[in-house]
């Protein structure tokens, strides 16, 4: 499945051979018989440097098209629906999101020879952080703030929203096993529909590790989330899917890129994630106190109170969400690393240091240091 002459960023931080191949010239031809933003003469401009689906730039008459192409195993048309909804709902509700295209029958993703493919007018602004990758801080609490700041826009904006769990657990970003009262018997109950994930943990004493490293974290979330409202989020509120303008002297949000891993969580659960996303440098942990800037942790919080307010109990649940938030997500990598790239070594470092390591990493002085900052915030 790996695709030598294409390059993309590995979970090392690395340069490694593409899962996906490239996109082609041939399949944005296929395309333009469907989309009219693809009529005329094109040119393919860039190729994404992502691991997880393949994208790419086209320039069509000198207007551009975000093409983004998914396996069909991963992703199909209906479920690539789920998300284009909630996008068309945040823009109706001023929310500077990424037009999605619709082809000549009104659909907004295509299937092809296995294949899904969705297009995005190019969004506007500059994109700042394009070959950051997911786990590499932000270190400009100004930006900070503003991406705080826009979240809780975001949020406000989805309140109204209502529609159903997505209707997969790949490449999702979930909080159903937080909410759960026994996570572990969440997942015993899943493994009958989930064959990727099964096959994977059978491998491993996952109830013993879970009971190690989640189940102290976990430990009375269940009943405090209770109150907390489902709510659409973007679930992956990284500064590097977020495009940037100058107004005045700051540096803005012009527009909210990439909503693939949106689903019902809550709001505090985004913010945790953008939180663990943006401030904790997870490639260089041995770097101790210095892999955590505190300072960004607390502009984004400041930001997105500045446009919500949340309580003080509210606060201190989003410092305790924090050290197991990542933990739908990072087995919703297990199973597509087992079950559709088929690559154990990148499902172990799914399991072994997204799941495990970055539960265990907030035990450390740095971890605790920067729970503490939370709740003194609070």
């Amino acid at each position: 499945m790996s695709n030598s002459t294409h390059r993309v960023q590995g979970l090392n931080n690395d340069e490694v051979a593409a899962d996906w191949p490239a996109i082609t010239e041939r399949e944005v031809s296929w395309l333009r018989e469907r989309f009219a933003s693809l009529a005329g003469a094109g040119r393919l401009l860039w190729h994404s440097p992502r691991p997880m689906s393949a994208a790419a730039i086209v320039e069509t008459d000198g207007k551009r098209v975000f093409v983004k192409r998914h396996h069909g195993s991963v992703r199909t048309a209906a479920s690539l629906a789920e998300e284009h909804r909630f996008i068309q709902h945040l823009a109706d509700h001023g929310v500077p999101v990424v037009e999605v295209l619709r082809d000549h029958d009104g659909a907004t993703a295509v299937e092809h020879e296995g294949w899904t493919y969705e297009l995005h007018r190019v969004g506007q602004g500059q994109d700042l952080y394009r070959d950051a990758p997911s786990w590499t801080p932000l270190t400009d609490t100004a930006q900070a703030r503003e991406a705080g700041r826009m979240l809780a826009k975001l949020h406000s904006a989805s309140a109204c929203y209502h529609a159903p769990q997505r209707s997969t657990h790949l490449l999702v970003a979930r909080d159903d096993l937080i909410r759960a009262a026994d996570p572990i018997a969440a997942i015993q109950a899943d493994l009958p529909g989930r064959p990727g994930l099964a096959a994977y943990l059978a491998r491993q004493d996952w109830q013993g590790d879970l009971r190690r490293a989640v189940a102290p974290w976990h430990a009375g979330l269940a009943a405090r989330l209770q109150a907390e409202p489902r709510l659409w989020a973007h679930n992956d509120w990284h500064v590097s899917n977020l495009l940037w303008r100058q107004q005045g002297g700051a540096t803005v949000v012009d527009t909210v890129l990439d909503l693939g891993l949106a689903s019902p969580t809550s709001a505090l659960f985004d913010l945790a994630t953008a939180i663990e996303r943006n401030t904790i440098a997870w490639l260089a942990l041995e770097s101790g106190e210095a892999a955590v800037r505190m300072d960004i942790a607390l502009a984004l919080l400041a930001g997105y109170r500045e446009i919500v307010p949340l309580s003080a109990e509210r606060v201190h649940l989003l410092a305790d969400l924090l050290p197991i938030v990542q933990l739908d997500f990072a087995l919703s990598e297990v199973e597509y690393f087992e079950a559709v790239t088929h690559s154990p070594a990148n499902a172990d470092v799914a399991y072994h240091t997204f799941l495990l390591g970055h539960a265990d990493w907030f035990s450390s002085a740095a971890g605790q240091g920067l729970l503490k900052a939370l709740h003194a915030a609070a």
